[in-house]
């Protein structure tokens, strides 16, 4: 199988074609070129940009938790922006916002005498959901069906979402009154869980110098067209991975079983998602191979929201006791294998 690739040059757009095992940089230059458009309006956080990108290749959703003002509606918004062709919609929640207000609802018609179906602001590409844990939980659960199945049932009806289709969401950690946190059937739906943190001092200057004659987002041009969005999605299956990695990713997820103030650890969708995320790593690096960094870069964002801990224990780095992080912990019990030479990470 071969896949197109649209690239630009000086004399205008020219179209070639790579194989599967070959592929890698090329593409690597296209998703290059997402990461620093989205970077020019996001300084200083390329990290979590790239794990945005990783998510959007593995069509999974985010979770972007932080505090109010470190840009994660920005983000949000510029990897829309970024990508030409792909519709988007935005969500405030509010603890007033109905499941219809998100799936759309069955109208009556009376110039046709039956019911029609309006779809709702889900039915797009980019679906921004703002501050997710501020809507009851009735409306949180109608997203379910569509992060986990792609589509919505309304009226006994079917309706399939556009491909590709990822959401967005964010939420504000700090608030207590008005919120209604996500049940962990939910949040196992979140491909990874992300936060961005607050922006060195030189880049917060930038930020302020930058917004003097209005936000760079109002300027943001689209660098990917959502066809070739389409083309690295299956790209990413191409990714050679070696059996012995894949064996590692199992062993590190089973690790969050076996630890201790963890009364549930990752399911197996934690695997998927953690092998499948490292191909897409490995993709947006330029390789056509998966390295034991990309699978530990992931550990943290894509398994830490997966546990279900006991209420007076944490796994976060930062905590005030001094834990040791999630992927320190995990290594302990599933260590990196030494057994792998550059050769074998290349594949046949």
């Amino acid at each position: 199988m071969s896949t197109r690739i649209h690239s630009e040059n000086d004399g205008g757009t020219s179209t070639t074609e790579e194989s599967p095992r070959r592929a890698g940089s090329g593409r690597g230059g296209v998703l290059q070129a997402l990461l620093a458009n989205v970077e020019q309006v996001v300084l200083g956080k390329r990290d979590q940009i790239e794990l945005v990108a990783c998510a959007l290749l593995c069509e999974g959703h985010v979770l972007l938790d932080d505090v109010p003002g470190t840009a994660k509606t920005v983000l949000a918004r510029a990897i829309a922006r970024s990508v030409e062709g792909a519709t988007t919609a935005r969500i405030q929640c509010t603890p007033d916002l109905q499941p219809t207000d998100v799936t759309g609802l069955s109208v009556y018609d009376q110039r046709e005498r039956s019911f029609a179906f309006r779809p709702g602001p889900v039915f797009t590409n980019i679906l921004l959901v703002d501050e997710i844990n501020r809507a009851m939980p009735r409306t949180q659960s109608a997203l379910l069906e569509a992060m986990a199945e792609r589509q919505i049932t309304v009226d006994g009806q079917s309706h399939a979402l556009p491909a590709p289709f990822l959401i967005l969401a964010t939420e504000n950690p700090l608030d207590h009154e008005g919120v209604f946190p996500l049940p962990e059937a939910q949040l196992d739906r979140f491909f990874l869980k992300a936060a961005l943190g607050y922006p060195r001092a030189t880049e917060e200057l930038e930020v302020v110098q930058a917004q003097r004659h209005g936000h760079p987002l109002d300027r943001l041009e689209a660098v990917i067209a959502i066809d070739d969005l389409r083309a690295l999605q299956v790209a990413v299956e191409d990714v050679y991975i070696d059996p012995i990695l894949q064996r590692w990713v199992v062993d590190l997820v089973r690790a969050t079983r076996e630890l201790p103030g963890v009364r549930t650890g990752a399911s197996v969708r934690g695997s998927l998602a953690l092998e499948r995320g490292a191909r897409a790593m490995a993709l947006l690096a330029g390789r056509d191979h998966v390295e034991p960094v990309d699978v530990e870069h992931l550990v943290e964002p894509v398994l830490s929201h997966r546990l279900i801990r006991s209420p007076s224990y944490a796994l976060d780095g930062d905590a005030p006791d001094g834990r040791e992080s999630l992927l320190t912990l995990c290594l302990e019990r599933a260590p990196r294998p030494g057994a792998v030479g550059a050769d074998a990470l290349r594949g046949p």
